[in-house]
């Protein structure tokens, strides 16, 4: 399964949840209209009428289209516990750090009479706090995927390939495919 870095720091915040988000479309609704103030606010959100958003509340609805289903559970899992969230994040950002697995395909920028050939590479390896923030905070700002990789490919370049300063560094790296990533806190 390939996911994007955006949707890998959704879902390692998702990870430190200490209660289940709302199951059902109804409570799911309810809690989102209590969130956002509204059912109009929620309508928008979710690119649905107004009144669809009124009759899943009322449990008139009870089974929303697929599409939808993703919609619904994404705006709630955003939404869902934000201190815990907020907590976990300033945790990665200050003193842990995040851990990135990942299948890629990797440039390199190396010196002249050195290989330079793209190749896929399996990775499992610690980002210190400080490409931790950088990345979140990126997230936040509405970063592009592109960002977001280059941020990652800049850490895994001082941790993995330069080994933190010590060797290679001229050695640029930036992902050109991405295959799997994970992200955990």
């Amino acid at each position: 399964m390939v996911d994007s870095f955006g949707e890998g720091l959704e879902r390692a915040l998702e990870g430190v949840f200490t209660r289940k988000p709302p199951q059902s479309a109804q409570a799911q609704m309810k809690y989102l209209v209590k969130q956002l103030k509204g059912t109009r606010a929620v309508a928008q959100a979710l690119g649905i009428s107004q009144r669809t958003v009124e009759r899943y509340v009322a449990g008139k609805l009870k089974r929303p289209r697929e599409d939808l289903r993703g919609r619904i559970d994404r705006e709630v899992a955003r939404r869902w516990q934000p201190q815990v969230r907020a907590r976990a994040r300033r945790k990665a950002s200050s003193s842990d750090g995040l851990m990135i697995y990942t299948r890629a395909r990797f440039g390199y920028t190396a010196a002249p009479g050195t290989t330079d050939d793209a190749r896929i590479r399996d990775i499992t390896q610690a980002l210190p706090p400080e490409y931790a923030d950088r990345l979140f905070t990126a997230h936040e700002q509405g970063a592009t995927e592109q960002q977001l990789q280059q941020i990652a490919a800049d850490g895994l370049a001082h941790v993995y390939f330069r080994a933190n300063e010590t060797r290679a560094h001229d050695l640029g790296i930036q992902f050109t495919d991405v295959e799997d990533i994970q992200i955990e806190l």
